[in-house]
């Protein structure tokens, strides 16, 4: 029998940039982590349990803890849409692709 004591995810309720940093704070505005940015890096947005950065053509997926998730590369002429709940978008030309948090494609629709 598999028993679990107090284990459960945080959820992320707010992320902010601070000079260098980026800070992740969820229930309570309790701090939950902390992670350095370079002045190229890009915030793209957040989740209910991860947040998002550009850097240069890739785009990174981070969890509560600012531990990487996840990773794909991105064209220079794709434009990132936005984050919502468990998914983000991008658009590529005249489509849009939904994505999950493990950068894996859900759906796509015309514009």
């Amino acid at each position: 029998m598999l028993l679990t004591f107090g284990v459960s995810k945080a959820q992320i309720s707010d992320v902010q940039q601070k000079g260098s940093y980026l800070y992740v704070y969820g229930e309570s505005n309790k701090q939950l982590s902390s992670m350095g940015i370079n002045s190229t890096d890009e915030y793209l947005g957040m989740g209910a349990s991860f947040f998002i950065i550009k850097k240069g053509s890739f785009i990174y997926v981070y969890d509560y803890n600012s531990r990487q998730i996840s990773s794909m590369s991105i064209n220079s002429s794709d434009k990132f849409k936005n984050v919502g709940g468990s998914s983000f978008n991008i658009q590529k030309g005249s489509y849009i692709y939904t994505y999950d948090k493990q950068c894996k494609q859900l759906s796509s629709r015309g514009l």
